[in-house]
């Protein structure tokens, strides 16, 4: 960890003219969400996605999905390393996030302030059972490096689940998620870090045994479309593969000149919309 010094001088006149410029935004801090300037700022964007897009992406594959964002330079989309109590199953739906802190009393007193104000439990596991949405994928900020703290139990995630929430992603490295132990929870439906991955409110999750992807919903429709086209495009390849006809080299990555002519053929008995993985 590095200090660094840092000096302090008089604000020039144009950064105090600058600052005097500032929009200023009423803020109600007892309100269902945390505010955050961020999402103050991206909120007229972020068109909520819905939930025939959500029953799409979870036809496609998560890989392809990922694929669809990298040309719009959400790099940082993907995260591993989790450890999943359904290894089978495929979580999609929309990100209601919450940040916890190690407590001290000085934070639990203002966090108890703030829910006899907001009229809501201070326990966010008590809490999600109440103000979660059906459909909503839990996603907790625990820092990833206290080994006491925990998330839920068994109660607290029956009332998640009579909620509809979809499911719980935590980042903590706790044996066991069985009762709250030394972190409290500060703010709800804000910018988390999940790994190396940013989650924000209302993002679309989708998370399987390889990992967890979030992005924003405004990007859902162009990200189905790619994720079509990709699974579109390797439906083929699968098929050339499985002929036995061409080299592989003909077929993976790029289709050579004279499979380009038999894909153009394909194209014409195969539709591409609704495509799954053949």
């Amino acid at each position: 960890m590095t200090i660094a010094g840092l000096s302090v001088g008089a604000a020039s006149p144009v950064a105090a003219q600058t600052a005097a410029a500032t929009a200023t935004v009423p803020v109600n801090r007892a309100a269902r969400d945390t505010w955050t300037p961020v999402m103050d700022v991206l909120k007229a964007q972020r068109r909520p996605v819905t939930d025939a897009q959500l029953a799409r992406l979870a036809e496609l594959p998560i890989e392809a999905v990922w694929g669809g964002l990298q040309g719009k330079r959400y790099q940082h989309c993907f995260v591993t390393g989790f450890q999943t109590t359904q290894p089978t199953a495929k979580l999609v739906g929309r990100a209601l996030t919450m940040r916890y802190l190690p407590v001290r009393p000085d934070l639990q007193e203002a966090v108890d302030t703030l829910a006899k104000e907001g009229d809501w439990d201070f326990q966010y596991n008590v809490r999600a059972g109440e103000d979660a949405k059906a459909g909503d994928v839990i996603v907790v900020e625990q820092g990833g490096m206290v080994t006491r703290a925990t998330f839920m139990g068994d109660v607290t995630g029956l009332g998640m689940k009579m909620a509809g929430v979809k499911g719980v992603i935590i980042d903590y490295l706790g044996s066991h998620a069985s009762a709250m132990a030394d972190q409290v929870g500060v703010e709800w439906n804000v910018p988390i870090r999940l790994g190396v991955m940013t989650v924000l409110p209302g993002d679309v999750v989708i998370a399987d045994a390889s990992g967890v992807l979030a992005f924003p919903p405004q990007l859902t429709d162009e990200v189905i479309k790619s994720a079509e086209d990709t699974v579109y495009t390797e439906n083929f390849k699968r098929e050339m593969m499985r002929s036995r006809k061409y080299r592989a080299r003909d077929i993976y990555p790029k289709l050579s000149p004279e499979l380009e002519k038999v894909f153009a053929e394909w194209q014409k008995t195969h539709q591409k919309e609704g495509v799954k993985p053949n």
